[in-house]
């Protein structure tokens, strides 16, 4: 039987506090700053328990496309729900997960033919990171067992995943349970030397990332990147030209190129895939997050096929054995299934574009501000950095706090500020977006009782 639904926004606070242990959270600190409660959601807007608003500046940690309750998937899933829930992929298949991979496919021409399923962002990169090897060692080359990653990269929890992540707050505690993995320069534009442009630095990362391949390409067995856009690293976003070098890298030292676009695909960065703005398809394409607009967990591998190919054989311990009970869960295929709808149906990535350049033009009395430093856009996601003189020890959740008080959902990293939203701005709505992230910061920055205890950064 479910509990009753009523109650203050106090009530659900204290209850969950004595009950959940809340993701990415010092639970200590959550005493302090308790968790915000959600009642209902509709569009941009979160609605507490006392009616209150707030913005999702972060669509909900990057998964939400089109706006909460979106009336168009939560029909598909209703459809779903009274056809067929779920059913065992093993042995088995269905209607949404063949067309979902089917259409998957198509987007990538057809180049990356096949579709694992999985259930989130790092059971997928454990995956890939697993097929890659698998992959070598079916070809009778089981000595490339290594991988490469960009520093300050993050690629999930996971212990394989956490193995080729570079973000220290969440991998030094398990450090003595991973693998150990080449980190190479991130070709992060921020890191420009003076005279430098963001070419450049995409240059002189791919250069660093070739002499580690000349040296160890015999043992390497991928480099996996986040395209154009490291999210965990502050939202580090960087030059196309790193993603067409990387590639004629991989090439050339017959390495795997895995795509980690768990956060960058489904449009965010302004191309349906990140890597099409390089005119480049890597060996794995890694997403979820968006993919069911923020209504469902699910992640898929998209995978080459003569890497598929390798795991056929009468052998059983040749096959890629791997699995989870919601492997291709037919709710969660057909809410994709959705997503992919309206991008076919609409010209979203024109109209995001339309209203992104609306909100540079709400936004830009900020730029001009002297505290500020590092304005980015790419595609659908802003970001700039606090310069560290004005951030303060805990900036971000001075931040967050200050952000509640003026209708934002709104979390940075570090001392970046970053917006996220879903693709439903409009100019009146981009207007008050930009006046309200003015005022958050004006009351962070200038909070007489900021705590100044450093804080690490976390997404």
């Amino acid at each position: 039987m479910t509990g009753s639904h009523s109650g203050g926004n106090a009530d659900w606070q204290r209850r969950s506090l004595a009950s959940v242990w809340h993701p990415c959270t010092q639970m200590q600190r959550a005493a302090v700053v308790p968790p915000l409660p959600i009642a209902r959601a509709q569009g941009p807007w979160l609605y507490d328990y006392e009616g209150a608003r707030y913005f999702d500046c972060n669509s909900s940690w990057w998964v939400n496309l089109f706006g909460h309750a979106d009336p168009g998937i939560t029909a598909a899933i209703k459809d779903q729900l009274d056809q067929l829930p779920h059913v065992m992929l093993a042995g088995c298949t269905h209607a949404p997960a063949v067309e979902l991979a089917e259409r998957l496919s198509a987007r990538t021409s057809g180049v990356l033919g096949h579709a694992f399923y999985a259930s989130d962002g790092a059971s997928a990169v454990e995956i890939a990171l697993k097929m890659s090897f698998h992959y070598w060692r079916n070809l009778g080359r089981g000595d490339k067992r290594e991988f490469v990653c960009l520093q300050h990269g993050y690629h999930g929890e996971t212990l394989g995943a956490l193995s080729v992540t570079d973000v220290q707050v969440f991998r030094d505690a398990y450090d003595p349970l991973l693998l150990r993995s080449h980190q190479v320069m991130s070709p992060d534009a921020r890191s420009a030397l003076p005279g430098e442009d963001a070419a450049g630095v995409a240059r002189r990362a791919a250069a660093e990332l070739e002499q580690l391949l000349a040296q160890r390409h015999g043992q390497i067995a991928a480099l996996i990147v986040e395209p154009l856009v490291q999210g965990a690293a502050g939202m580090a976003m960087y030059h196309p030209q790193y993603l067409e070098l990387a590639r004629e890298l991989c090439d050339r030292y017959q390495v795997h190129l895995i795509a980690d676009e768990i956060a960058v695909g489904c449009g965010r960065t302004g191309s349906f895939f990140a890597c099409e703005q390089a005119t480049i398809w890597p060996d794995f394409i890694c997403l979820s997050k968006g993919i069911t607009g923020g209504f469902l967990p699910l992640s898929i591998v998209l995978s080459r096929d003569a890497i598929y190919q390798a795991f056929l054989s009468d052998e059983v311990a040749r096959g890629f054995l791997h699995s989870h009970s919601y492997t291709g869960n037919a709710l969660a295929c057909r809410a994709a299934l959705a997503v992919l709808d309206r991008f076919d149906s609409e010209d979203l990535l024109a109209h995001n574009e339309h209203q992104a350049r609306a909100l540079d033009r709400a936004l830009e009395p900020l730029r001009a501000d002297p505290r500020l430093e590092h304005w980015r856009r790419c595609g659908m996601i802003w970001a700039f950095d606090v310069k560290p003189e004005f951030a303060g020890g805990r900036f971000a959740e001075q931040f967050h706090l200050a952000g509640r008080r003026h209708e934002l959902l709104i979390r940075p990293i570090g001392r970046t500020v970053y917006l996220l939203p879903p693709y439903v701005l409009d100019e009146p709505l981009g207007r008050w977006l930009a006046q309200r992230l003015g005022a958050t910061l004006e009351q962070a920055l200038e909070s007489p009782d900021a705590d100044r205890t450093p804080q690490p950064s976390v997404a």
